[in-house]
């Protein structure tokens, strides 16, 4: 029997359910099917970077929380688990017949989306065949073969003789791979305080680099600054994919007003400032910050004195601020 492969395994069944949260409930915040919802928590269906986002603000968690790491005592589960689907999918022959399908799709010059019309199926059965996670029932076939112009012994027999030529191992080694890839757990190129091994790394960075971290809101006269993801906002487009971008929350008042209340002001961890950058100034050294540590911070004007030390200077009231770190602010975004 077809086996829908794992591609996306993941914790967001552990976390809901450690909320007391009900998948109905999930599904309605989330504004997700519920089926949707089901298959999400399975493995077996991805999120994209805004919908990776809204489940972790409804659940409360981190991006990197939901992402199973290597050293998590569920990891050998879900590795047994995407292994067994693989081999069934393998050994039932859907594989073969799959990949022979996307060949002869390919020669005609349809899209999948033609493909799926003429043979009077949902896009989504038909692309589920072509990569082996679908069976095709008896009364499917011929429908299936005519879409081509073959009957239905010309479309196995075609099938049959690119396999034993040789012409599907491409394809089917593609396909395979794709799904053995989350069994391998790998290193984050993502991600200010990430050190754990992921499965899914490569899922983790694709929705990582479209987001960048809060680490600092307002507190009193200061900004509290915490190096950790749990909060996070979709990164403004010319940041994408920068590792060292974060973000925090201006504290306006000492500002003068020059920045408004809502909006956020972004730094790069990676770019030290210089005299006449706008700078976000840390009272901590930020390479010895854990995700668990709190510092304070100020947005500040970077000059230097007469003796060449270089500082941070606010206004409401005028203060001139000491830090251990000064980050460059490299784009402010208004809401």
């Amino acid at each position: 029997m077809a086996q829908e492969e794992i591609i996306f395994p993941n914790n967001i069944r552990n976390i809901r359910l450690a909320n007391g949260m009900k998948m109905t409930e999930l599904a309605r915040q989330a504004n997700l099917s519920l089926s949707a919802v089901s298959k999400i928590e399975k493995g077996v269906r991805r999120l994209n970077q805004k919908q990776l986002l809204n489940i972790c603000n409804i659940l409360g968690c981190k991006l990197s929380d939901i992402f199973i790491k290597e050293s998590d005592d569920v990891a050998g589960q879900w590795q047994n688990e995407i292994k067994r689907r693989l081999n069934d999918n393998e050994d039932s022959g859907l594989k073969i017949f799959g990949s022979g399908l996307r060949k002869i799709r390919q020669q005609s010059g349809k899209t999948i989306a033609q493909a799926a019309k003429d043979a009077g199926m949902t896009l989504s059965v038909y692309h589920k065949i072509e990569v082996g996670q679908r069976e095709i029932y008896q009364n499917e076939i011929e429908p299936l073969a005519k879409s081509f112009a073959y009957s239905v012994e010309k479309m196995f027999d075609k099938i049959a003789d690119m396999y034993k030529s040789g012409e599907l191992n491409k394809q089917i080694n593609k396909v395979k791979e794709r799904v053995k890839s989350v069994l391998i757990p790998g290193n984050p190129l993502s991600g200010l305080d990430m050190h754990s091994s992921l499965y899914g790394a490569k899922l983790y960075d694709s929705a990582r680099k479209k987001l960048v971290p809060v680490f600092g809101v307002p507190a009193g006269k200061s900004i509290a600054f915490k190096k950790s993801d749990k909060t996070m906002i979709v990164a403004p487009m010319p940041l994408e994919g920068r590792k060292g971008i974060y973000a925090i929350i201006p504290n306006s008042k000492r500002l003068g007003g020059f920045i408004p209340e809502k909006s956020y002001v972004f730094a790069d961890a990676e770019t030290p400032a210089v005299v006449g950058d706008m700078a976000v100034c840390i009272d901590t050294d930020f390479e010895t910050l854990g995700s668990a540590d709190t510092a304070n911070a100020q947005i500040v004007s970077v000059r230097q004195d007469s003796k060449g030390k270089i500082y941070g200077q606010i206004s409401s009231p005028e203060e001139k601020i000491i830090g251990k770190t000064m980050h460059k602010v490299v784009m402010i975004v208004m809401e």
